[in-house]
């Protein structure tokens, strides 16, 4: 299936495999290859969709006008694989308009879907509780985690000797960086040389202006507080491997893939009190309400004494923790896929 606004054609197989065949060896002028070669054939191809699995991953489309009437005369049976609904439980930490623009597109997985995957069953839950005010009933739906790959195994990364903890994800608004900047800052008046230090991994993103500008300006932090917007997995499992714990303070995710590389790698976690937390990671994480700066500030204080009594602890409950696979992913997925026919 290929789709771009209000662009939509269904390729055949021979059609399908040329252009995996061209994704899977990109040449070196890749867009241009596209245009010459596929996308010129595009206007002449258009499957039957009659009776067929239309499986959209990725929200994409949803929203856009025509698509509900395109289904319609398609005459595919829509699958649905919902990330989250924070657009519209926060629509505070994204961007103007996408509260909008999300509501059309889960009315759409609604109203048309004859299956919807989640993340997670909290992001299940949300969208029932959304339908419901919507007057919607939820189609068919499953819960499947995300596989995640084992982290590759690599010698703790060298730094100076303090304690070091790691926050990873795009810093953004819901992400709570300003949480840890605040914490970091009175720990400097506190400790000085001897504060922890804290790396936080990932691109800068949106509406965390405050953030981005402690980062930028503050004196206090620097050479405490470091920035590191591109990181391979190997440099990520050197910096996890390393670190006193993984700190996940978010306000709202659909689903945690931090917390679960973290913990997957042995790494202990402190994060927030979220129901999806507590449905992925169990209780071996330690968790704090994303507010509360006095309790994180002690739990970090805490897991920088090497004789931490709650890190010691949650080490011992890490070996209960089962990596979810993509194999389990798939095998849930598709046994659920037969019973819808």
């Amino acid at each position: 299936m290929v789709q771009h606004k209000r662009f939509r054609r269904i390729l055949g197989r021979a059609a399908s495999q040329d252009l995996f065949a061209l994704l899977e060896t990109p040449p070196q002028r890749f867009g241009a290859a596209l245009l010459a070669g596929f996308f010129r054939r595009l206007t002449g191809l258009n499957e039957s969709g009659r009776g067929r699995l239309y499986l959209n991953v990725g929200h994409t489309g949803l929203d856009s006008p025509g698509f509900r009437q395109w289904l319609s005369q398609a005459e595919v049976k829509p699958i649905y694989f919902v990330h989250d609904l924070i657009p519209i439980t926060h629509p505070q930490f994204c961007r103007p308009g996408e509260d909008r623009r999300h509501r059309e597109r889960m009315r759409s997985a609604l109203m048309t879907g004859q299956g919807i995957i989640a993340n997670s069953q909290s992001t299940l839950d949300e969208l029932a509780q959304f339908g419901a005010r919507e007057g919607l009933p939820t189609p068919a739906a499953l819960a499947a985690w995300l596989g995640v790959d084992q982290l590759p195994r690599q010698r703790a990364a060298l730094h100076d000797g303090r304690p070091t903890f790691v926050t990873l994800g795009t810093i953004e608004a819901r992400k709570n960086h300003l949480l840890l900047l605040n914490i970091w800052s009175r720990l400097v008046d506190r400790l000085g040389s001897d504060t922890p230090r804290l790396l936080i991994i990932g691109q800068r993103g949106w509406e965390a202006d405050e953030a981005f500008k402690l980062l930028d300006t503050s004196e206090k932090l620097r050479g405490h507080v470091s920035e590191l917007n591109r990181c391979s997995d190997e440099d990520l499992a050197r910096h996890l491997t390393s670190a006193r714990a993984l700190l996940f303070p978010s306000l709202a995710e659909g689903y945690g893939l931090p917390l679960v590389e973290a913990l997957g790698a042995g790494v202990p976690v402190i994060a927030s009190d979220l129901p999806v937390f507590r449905e992925v990671g169990g209780a071996i994480p330690d968790y704090l309400h994303p507010r509360d700066e006095l309790a994180w500030e002690a739990a970090i204080l805490d897991y920088s004494n090497p004789a931490s009594a709650a890190r010691a602890a949650q080490l011992r409950r890490i070996q209960s923790f089962r990596l979810p696979d993509w194999q389990m992913h798939f095998r849930s997925v598709e046994a659920w896929l037969r019973t819808l026919g």
